[in-house]
């Protein structure tokens, strides 16, 4: 906790019993930095945004502003959760993902940006840009498997209106919170609770799917934010990474077809991936796409 005497020892303003915005923020930033964040500051804008009910580019209006005894306790709250490792978006409830603000909460992953590599090559695949830079509007049937938030189904969905799209996830609770999300964003998706394609049937245009990949070895070295806070069921993918891959190709058999799948793995892992893809459509075209940071994010599966 940010104790109130650390918020008199800054300033003048703070000294006398009035701290500021600014004063906040600062102490903040120092202690959440001081706690293991490696995004003291974002993270205390966002707390303090969260704590005061202002959009985080308010903050920058009213830095002057001072803070009386119920807003300061507010704050502490959420910036003291912060410093025993809970991940923001668990605090606020909320992390945008590709221009939306999507609900989170423990039962499903946070959204991260290198899921955007997914599905800017999904909306890519589905249909072209126009001369606006929009996509063109196209009709298809599309899968996420294992959809969590549902970011991934819904932010598909919104894009391009005429999709079709199925989600599936085989926790109930996440998919309330799916639910929630496309309800809020009024998206069209339909929800199937099941383990990754076990209880759809018929041909899909594409499937999409971000499977758990990190190893059992690898959980223990991981951020204690992801570590202790996120669900192990959507992390882990076994000793090899490779174990929800092996899942979603067994829950296609017999009675789902594809033109296309895409998926986001490790990039240290794509060779594995890749090869686990090729040997089970022997006939298909597998490359890989990369993400902002040059590193293979996507499989592509391409099927003739």
């Amino acid at each position: 906790m940010i104790p109130t005497a650390s918020l008199r020892e800054t300033t003048p303003e703070v000294a006398s019993g009035t701290p500021t915005l600014i004063d906040v923020l600062r102490l903040s930033t120092t202690y959440l930095g001081d706690h293991g964040s490696s995004s003291a500051r974002l993270d205390s804008e966002l707390l303090c945004a969260r704590a005061l009910g202002l959009g985080r580019l308010d903050l920058y209006l009213q830095f002057d502003r001072p803070l009386d005894e119920r807003e300061l306790t507010a704050i502490r709250e959420l910036v003291r959760r912060r410093g025993k490792g809970e991940p923001v978006a668990y605090i606020t409830g909320t992390r945008d993902f590709y221009g939306r603000a999507f609900t989170v909460s423990p039962d499903v992953l946070v959204p991260r940006p290198e899921t955007e590599t997914l599905v800017e090559r999904a909306l890519a695949a589905l249909a072209p840009r126009a001369g606006d830079g929009s996509h063109v509007a196209t009709s298809a049937r599309v899968a996420d498997l294992g959809t969590g938030s549902g970011c991934i189904a819904i932010t598909l969905a919104a894009e391009l209106p005429g999709l079709e799209v199925v989600a599936t996830d085989l926790s109930a609770p996440a998919l309330e919170v799916a639910r929630d999300n496309a309800r809020r964003l009024d998206v069209d998706v339909s929800f199937v609770e099941c383990s990754w394609a076990d209880s759809l049937f018929g041909h899909f245009d594409l499937i999409v799917s971000n499977p758990p990949y990190v190893t059992t070895g690898e959980l223990k070295s991981v951020d204690r934010d992801v570590r202790d806070f996120e669900p192990h069921t959507a992390l882990l993918g076994g000793e090899l990474g490779l174990d929800a891959y092996w899942e979603l190709l067994e829950s296609l058999q017999d009675h789902v077809t594809a033109s296309r799948l895409l998926l986001e793995i490790d990039p240290r892992r794509a060779a594995e991936v890749g090869a686990l893809f090729a040997v089970a459509f022997p006939a298909a075209t597998v490359t890989n796409a990369p993400d902002l940071t040059g590193g293979a994010r996507v499989v592509d599966v391409l099927i003739p």
